[in-house]
Parts: structure tokens; C-alpha cells; sequence
């Protein structure tokens, strides 16, 4: 799964909202082109984008930014973002403003605080459609980050309780279901699980072996299996 998304055209196919007040007439569309997420208003404000000095008006700065990431990665279901300047939605191509790296690097860190993102440490790609491979990194903090972060618009927590769910409503507890049959089998197509970002879902699956209601293991020579008790 892309964890960019498509790079922005010069114009829309979603004409814009104009309103007039006066002589003066303002545009009022959210819509990017090529995306179709309804971006908040404050996202077309250049000040947006720049830091600001004062404490209080920087963490309510921070919590619109981390709202709108959030939301931005549910729309387009993105497990993961790459933390460049160019890229949506750290990029505003209707006003030329972008957020600096080290203010998308301050969002992510607010973020972690409350466990909805982790630098995807250096050198860790994702894992094969077989579960195999690197899986990222462990805590927050875990390893120099790569450029990328994991976004946890829901937390492996969350993402764990959803897949013993589904264990339990197809009965299938007791069975040996290996990660590759979670992303992309049959049984799991037309469900939140299907199509996870490998490395999320084995999170996720940690998350369950922690409460003891399953083991990972591995399947094979080259991919991983679950348990579930």
C-alpha cells in the first residue's frame, strides 16, 4: 500500500465554493486536486504552517495539526507517512506553504505522547505480504528514524482488539491463521484487517500475545503464523 499520496495537479475537477462579501470574492473549497479528504479551513491559512512562539497558541497549533494527520490517514488509510515538506499533508500547493522539518518532526513527537505514532527506525523497510522481514521498531524512541513514521489513527491496541474480534465472531480460535491470510486472505476481504500495513498488524498481534490470548510463531521458512487461544 502507497504511503504517499498522489502528487497534486494544477487544477481541480471539484470547482470552487466562492462567496462575496462586498467587492471582495473569497474561495471556500477544501479539496486539493487529485484528493479527495475535505481539508479544515485553517490548512488554506499560511500561518498555519509557520511556527508559532507563544506556548499556548503552539499546543493548540499542535493539537489541530495532529487532528487533521490523523484524520488525513484514516480518509486515505495511510499506516504510514514519510515526513518530507513535499509531501501532503505537510504541503499546501493552493497557497505554496509548507511545514518545516523540524516542526513535522515536533507533530510526530506530540503524537507519541499519546501512542498515536513511531519513527520507522532507520533502515527498517515493511514486512513481505508473508509477515517476514523487518518489522520496525519497538517503543516510541526505539532506533534512529528513517524519514518515516507509523500514524495510529487507531493504536495496536485498538487494531488488536478488532482482529480478536473477528477471531472470535468466524470461530475461529485455536486456529493457526498466518499473517499473509490476515492482510490478504479470503476470509478477512471487506474487513478493517484486510490490506494492514505488515508491519501494524504485527503490532497489533503483539498486542494480543501480551494479554495471552495468542502466540506468533514462526510458519514456514519464511512467514509468520498467530495463534489464537
Amino acid at each position: 500500500m502507497s504511503t504517499t499520496p498522489p502528487e497534486t495537479a494544477t487544477s481541480s475537477s471539484t470547482p470552487p465554493q466562492t462567496s462575496t462579501t462586498g467587492t471582495t470574492t473569497t474561495t471556500t473549497t477544501t479539496l486539493l486536486p487529485n484528493d479527495t479528504y475535505p481539508f479544515p479551513r485553517e490548512f488554506f491559512f499560511p500561518p498555519f504552517f509557520t511556527r508559532q512562539t507563544n506556548l499556548t497558541t503552539h499546543h493548540a497549533q499542535l493539537t489541530k495539526w495532529s487532528t487533521l494527520l490523523l484524520s488525513y490517514c484514516r480518509h486515505h488509510r495511510l499506516f504510514r507517512v514519510s515526513l518530507s515538506p513535499d509531501v501532503l499533508p505537510f504541503h499546501n500547493p493552493r497557497i505554496n506553504r509548507r511545514l518545516a522539518l523540524a516542526d513535522i518532526k515536533s507533530l510526530i513527537d506530540f503524537l507519541r505522547k499519546d501512542g498515536r505514532a513511531e519513527y520507522v527506525p532507520l533502515g527498517s523497510g515493511s514486512t513481505k505480504k508473508d509477515g517476514s522481514g523487518s518489522r520496525g521498531g519497538g517503543g516510541a524512541g526505539g532506533g534512529e528514524d528513517g524519514g518515516e513514521a507509523f500514524i495510529y489513527w487507531r493504536t495496536p491496541e485498538e487494531w488488536g482488539s478488532l482482529i480478536e474480534s473477528w477471531v472470535e465472531e468466524t470461530a475461529q480460535r485455536g486456529s493457526v491463521l498466518t499473517v499473509y491470510e490476515l492482510r490478504e486472505g479470503e476470509g478477512t476481504r471487506g474487513t478493517e484487517i484486510w490490506g494492514m500495513d505488515g508491519d501494524v498488524l504485527v503490532k497489533a498481534l503483539g498486542t494480543v500475545v501480551k494479554r495471552g490470548k495468542a502466540q506468533i510463531f514462526q510458519s514456514g521458512e519464511d512467514s509468520l503464523g498467530v495463534k489464537f487461544f
